[in-house]
């Protein structure tokens, strides 16, 4: 276990990962407080890679990081090792990590359509039998609840997603499905996400969104979503489903309408 300070923050620590990346890890549980430092440290990484591009000293190396893929609980830098020197560049990070504190501002606010029609939905009916709830109260509960985006993971633009109500924490199937069809919103344990793709999965299915989770044609944003958005789901019908669908399909859906100026 991570040693911790006196007022029981976790120190951060620094794992090698082969000789082309740092592992700061913050602690050892899944935890908001935790994601705000990952995220904390991102920014200032971000900050201190900008510095260097305008011809700011860079002893420490930050113009050698490539790219910096953000957890629950800990940030992974990639660096080029021939264009610095790899331990003065973790050892900075370390630094910069127990200085950084956490992020300052919260990442977009989505507000993204579902669909909740039982063949969208194949375990709403037992996930609400099994709460004494009713389906309209699951959905209610899903549909007002403000989901935050953990990591990206499993698959190029999955979600992890905390935030789901304890009323509906549920494990996750004992036998995992062998297609899981694309786009369909899950949940397991206390997490909620959203398959990219069609896969096999052991999540449960409560609807289906017709927005594309990854765009390959987008090169600077692929993933719809990223670490530290907000997400809310809003509940459609199937008519307003399909053609959500179709537009997305023929491009014209726009990502931006998505983003919601206030809640």
């Amino acid at each position: 276990m991570a040693a911790t300070s006196i007022d029981c923050v976790p120190v951060p620590r620094l794992l090698p990962l082969g000789d082309t990346a740092w592992t700061v890890e913050f602690g050892e549980i899944i935890d908001p407080a935790l994601h705000a430092r990952v995220l904390g440290l991102a920014g200032a990484i971000l900050q201190a890679r900008k510095s260097a591009g305008e011809g700011a000293a860079d002893a420490e190396g930050f113009a050698a990081i490539v790219d910096v893929v953000p957890t629950f609980r800990s940030l992974t830098v990639h660096y080029r090792p021939l264009a610095c020197d790899g331990e003065r560049l973790g050892a900075a990070l370390v630094h910069l990590a127990e200085s950084s504190g956490t992020a300052s501002r919260e990442g977009r606010h989505w507000r993204i359509p579902v669909c909740f029609d039982d063949d969208f939905a194949p375990d709403l009916a037992d996930l609400a039998a099994a709460k004494g709830l009713t389906r309209e109260t699951v959905i209610a509960l899903m549909s007002e609840a403000t989901f935050q985006v953990y990591m990206i993971g499993f698959m190029p633009g999955f979600p992890y997603m905390g935030g789901l109500p304890a009323q509906l924490e549920m494990p996750r199937l004992s036998s995992p499905r062998k297609a899981v069809p694309a786009r369909s919103l899950a949940i397991a344990g206390a997490m909620c996400a959203v398959y990219p793709w069609e896969s096999p999965g052991g999540w449960r299915l409560l609807g289906r969104t017709p927005v594309p989770m990854f765009s390959a044609g987008d090169a600077e944003s692929p993933a719809l979503l990223a670490s530290g958005d907000l997400v809310r789901w809003q509940a459609i019908d199937r008519g307003t489903y399909l053609a959500m669908e179709a537009a997305a399909g023929a491009g014209t859906l726009a990502r931006d309408s998505l983003v919601a100026q206030a809640w």
